[in-house]
């Protein structure tokens, strides 16, 4: 009986750590879109990766970027995600933009949400060097994901 006790909260103690350490950006995909807003021309992931070849080749079809963002959060509320960009250098320093989205959670599986920087602002920023997104609860940064060439 003592072992099953010593089992169990184990278990629990377990949860608890897991249920902490479980809030973070799992997967960013950046797609690129085209002027219809399509990331790729048919379901397939092999059409994706090809059609995406083809655009980054030919900047003047590139309507856009989209970020799909795969999050989990420990405890369900109101979340923001950040989506922080650097571009090309003007005067000594990277042009940077800022876009915020807000999602909400309602249980602890993952979920998947889009972020879309397009129309003129893309153009006028140029193509992208390095992103990070950011779960926000609040004031407080609860999980983060990052370029490699993020600074």
């Amino acid at each position: 009986m003592r072992r099953a006790f010593q089992i169990l909260l184990g278990l629990l103690l377990a949860g608890a750590v897991a249920q902490a350490a479980d809030q973070r950006v799992i997967k960013v995909l950046p797609h690129l879109l085209d002027k219809e807003g399509r990331h790729a021309r048919s379901p397939s992931l092999f059409d994706r990766d090809a059609y995406q070849v083809w655009l980054r080749d030919n900047p003047d079809e590139q309507s856009g970027v989209r970020y799909d963002v795969q999050g989990r959060a420990a405890t369900p509320g109101e979340y923001v995600l950040k989506l922080e960009l650097l571009g090309r250098v003007v005067q000594g320093r990277p042009l940077r933009q800022t876009i915020e989205e807000k999602v909400g959670s309602t249980r602890r599986s993952s979920r998947w949400s889009a972020i879309e920087f397009s129309g003129e602002e893309y153009k006028k920023f140029g193509q992208v060097v390095a992103w990070r997104v950011t779960l926000w609860r609040g004031d407080e940064m609860v999980a983060r994901q990052q370029s490699f060439l993020w600074d």
